[in-house]
């Protein structure tokens, strides 16, 4: 067997994705669908934020108890529909305690970091470790999930304050978001940026990236945006998801094919 196959297999055997440049572009359009869907269901459909947020949480409660109590490795399908519902989750977050609470963007984006850092914290003390490479347990899984939450409620709180209490606009903060990202692939394969510190910081990144990308494309250009339906965004940008999840599943039932092979012929 190959070393490409090898590691395709070795991955398939942890809990979350191969951190490859599908794994972004995935995540970046979660992130967008978080912001797109979430008004889309909360407004569009009028269903209310408290309501949506509340069955959004039932379905991730269904798929969380999935990938715990029964897959227990990276499942694609799974692994993404939870990303975005988690999306979707941090946004309603965050937009109740604005809008229903009155909580301010500054407020939210220090106490959202504040938690993350806490997370982060309790995560290396139990485990010693950080990487997404070593998230072979349940419980090193557990805290990657309660990081990954609060990491996209953080991301739509910074990205609005950005973007709107800032008054940058949508497309300067879509701009100053793209860069800070690619400041931090320089700081990583040029300066030798810590490769787990550099995985964070663009994670975290692309929260507020993908709500900037939303909105900029959602609102109407009389607000800086772009005006687009809400549902063609969300349509588009779903089938685009699936059909990257479709060529993980399709990468992984290869390398695993590959091994059983293998170990016929031993």
């Amino acid at each position: 067997m190959n070393s490409i196959t090898s590691n395709n297999f070795k991955q398939a055997l942890l809990r979350v994705p191969e951190v490859t440049l599908v794994f972004w572009i995935i995540k970046t359009l979660s992130t967008t669908v978080g912001e797109t869907g979430a008004d889309f269901l909360a407004v569009g459909l009028n269903w209310g934020m408290p309501v949506t947020a509340v069955l959004m949480v039932g379905l991730m409660v269904v798929l969380l108890y999935l990938q715990f109590g029964k897959l227990k490795r990276y499942v694609p399908a799974n692994y993404w529909t939870l990303v975005v519902l988690m999306s979707v989750i941090g946004t309603l977050i965050t937009d109740m305690l604005v809008d229903l609470a009155g909580v301010s963007l500054g407020t939210l984006s220090t106490v959202f970091t504040v938690l993350m850092l806490g997370g982060f914290y309790l995560w290396y003390r139990e485990e010693g470790t950080l990487s997404i490479h070593s998230i072979d347990t349940g419980k090193r899984e557990a805290w990657y999930w309660v990081v990954i939450l609060l990491a996209f409620a953080l991301g739509t709180a910074v990205g609005d304050l950005i973007s709107e209490h800032f008054a940058l606009g949508y497309d300067k903060a879509l701009l100053l978001f793209s860069g800070l990202i690619a400041a931090v692939a320089i700081a990583h394969y040029v300066f030798k940026l810590n490769a787990i510190a550099a995985f964070w910081f663009a994670y975290v990144l692309t929260r507020p990236l993908g709500a900037s990308l939303g909105d900029f494309m959602i609102q109407a250009p009389a607000d800086g945006g772009l005006g687009v339906n809400m549902m063609t965004i969300n349509i588009a940008f779903l089938t685009a998801i699936v059909s990257l999840v479709g060529y993980e599943l399709f990468r992984i039932k290869q390398a695993l094919l590959a091994k059983s092979v293998e170990a016929e012929i031993d």
